[in-house]
């Protein structure tokens, strides 16, 4: 039987990829070569499920999973050397409630830690945080603002109970019976188990997890579907318990189907670089009264979100420092936030950059989500140790501040190095073992960021030829297919083609007959050609599109969704 532990190994199989240039050094490699290892003290792996329908409920979780960490905080008399570390997340969902219907929508997840405490212990514990955090005596199965729910220790059969006393699940208060009697029956809680631990082998079912999950979802359903969901910090409303960083509130969040993972609506980024140089509004946006006048108009025009930047990604642009980027940003975000209009003041923001110090700025004066074009290795490739130092640096930061993040496909500069003949399946197998193992260093192990804060984007126009940029965009479903070994798995995506050269490239080629030349273009002259990349954007499944044209690139969504049956 596979244990607990082995089954959080998940590497893509090998006979997926041919050809790797192993002359380039593995980023966990890298990882390990700079990141000092602790103290080897846990000795069990356990899984834990968590949920909650009261209060803010994503901010109660995320307040829940520091207090696991932090257990002699909690629990009076606990050995000095006890030790618990949350080392994987599942995605975030939103669920009908199941046995007591008549209540709010729940926030289910799941995570793993490595620990060395004892399932009794680690039971108190968990009872300890429920209370913590804010919950209060009620009927079974009813609400609260947050529960958690040993489901698995190790590989381990465990009941408390006196033998004849456990043919019923009605006599479980104050006890302890793992796994957790219910698993096989609760898609809430076997999806989640599935992000993290699929061929994990049930040691009373003796199936796998994602067998165990397929039986449910065959099962006939009429209530309302489990929903894949992402929430947004809001750093203007803080949760402060003592001895844990503080939790920022997460009313906002975006949604995607678990059915299909299709998003239930396509969101819009708007693009506000405030920037002299870059390769589309370069001095366009680039002073405070221009930038806001953009994020007020695009608000008004119904984006869901505006990526503010202050350092061009185009090849040769020229050097900005942490502080000239700061200072290029904060001012524009601070504005947003103060703005008389409640809709602008209230909007999300990311900041697009790939520097922490910037990144955790922007965040304290009103951003959202962090947008970063090389995934939190910085702009160097191959990799170095350099870049896993950055890795290290930017998860830290974003793990502190419990923001969503995108993490984009890139190998250095966006002009160069565009050779994926190394992999079988091409620039669509690049980006899927490149931009997974990143994302796997980005979520997995101690300090991880939790696996319903990514959003993943491939990377268009970046280190890609015309051809791979077309293939990349047609075949955008595949970067984050359910597939085994697909690291990528499940993912929201976001596709970003606004204006980029390599439609430019497209419209300056003549047709086959010879009878349109093409034609040179601007940036700017290629909102044509945008569309039609945004269009199948939506029919590849993309949850967010990035653009700069806003009002007319959300005609174009809300027909392509149409059609497309969204």
């Amino acid at each position: 039987m596979e244990n607990l532990r082995s089954a959080m190994k998940t590497d893509v199989p090998h006979d997926d990829i041919t050809g790797i240039d192993t002359a380039k050094t593995p980023l966990s490699v890298l990882l390990a070569s700079v990141n000092p290892n602790d103290p080897p003290t846990p000795t069990h792996t356990m899984a834990i499920a968590l949920g909650s329908n009261l209060g803010d409920r994503f901010a109660n979780i995320e307040t829940a999973l520091r207090l696991i960490e932090h257990p002699r905080n909690l629990l009076v008399g606990i050995d000095d050397a006890a030790a618990v570390s949350v080392v994987n997340t599942s995605f975030m969902y939103e669920t009908a409630p199941m046995y007591v219907t008549d209540q709010p929508r729940f926030a289910n997840c799941a995570c793993l830690i490595e620990t060395n405490m004892e399932p009794r212990s680690l039971l108190k514990l968990l009872k300890s945080i429920e209370t913590t955090v804010g919950r209060v005596p009620s009927i079974q199965n009813g609400p609260r603002a947050v529960d958690l729910d040993i489901l698995l220790y190790d590989s381990e059969i465990i009941d408390s109970r006196a033998e004849d006393q456990r043919q019923t699940l009605d006599n479980l208060a104050n006890e302890l019976v793992v796994p957790h009697p219910c698993i096989a029956e609760r898609e809430f809680v076997l999806r989640p188990l599935a992000d993290m631990i699929p061929e994990f082998v049930h040691p009373v079912h003796m199936k796998t997890i994602r067998t165990l999950l397929g039986e449910v979802l065959r099962q006939p359903n009429d209530e309302f579907p489990m929903l894949k969901v992402t929430p947004f910090a809001d750093y203007l409303k803080l949760h402060q318990l003592p001895g844990i960083c503080p939790v920022p509130s997460m009313g906002k969040y975006w949604s995607m189907r678990c059915s299909n993972d299709r998003p239930t609506k396509v969101r819009m980024m708007g693009t506000l670089n405030a920037t002299p140089d870059s390769f589309s509004d370069g001095s366009v946006n680039n002073t405070l009264s221009a930038a806001l006048s953009y994020a007020v108009t695009s608000v008004r025009q119904n984006a869901d979100i505006i990526d503010i930047g202050g350092y061009s990604t185009r090849p040769g642009a020229a050097f900005v420092s942490s502080k000239e980027e700061c200072q290029r940003v904060v001012p524009i975000m601070q504005a947003i936030r103060s703005h008389e209009d409640q809709d602008v003041r209230s909007s999300l923001i990311s900041i697009d950059t790939f520097r922490w110090e910037v990144a955790e700025a922007a965040v304290q004066a009103g951003a959202n989500c962090i947008n970063d074009v090389h995934s939190f290795t910085g702009p160097e490739y191959p990799l170095t140790q350099a870049s896993a130092e950055h890795l290290l640096k930017m998860r830290e930061m974003a793990h502190k501040l419990a923001v969503p993040v995108i993490l984009m496909h890139s190998r250095g500069d966006a002009g160069s190095n565009k050779d994926y003949s190394q992999y079988k399946g091409g620039a669509q197998e690049g980006v899927r073992v490149e931009l997974g193992e990143k994302v796997e260093a980005v979520v997995r192990g101690k300090g991880g960021v939790r696996r319903w804060f990514v959003i993943v984007d491939p990377g268009i126009g970046f280190s890609k030829t015309v051809e791979a940029n077309c293939a990349l965009l047609r075949e955008a479903s595949s970067i984050t297919a359910n597939t085994r070994g697909n690291p990528l798995a499940g993912y929201p995506q976001l596709i970003g083609t606004s204006r980029k050269s390599f439609l430019g490239a497209i419209l300056e080629r003549p047709d086959v007959d010879g009878t349109y030349r093409g034609r040179k273009t601007q940036p700017k002259e290629r909102e044509w050609a945008t569309a039609t990349s945004v269009a199948c954007a939506v029919q590849q499944g993309a949850s967010v599109v990035r653009v700069h044209d806003v009002q007319h690139m959300r005609d174009v969504v809300a027909a392509a969704s149409a059609i497309w049956s969204y």
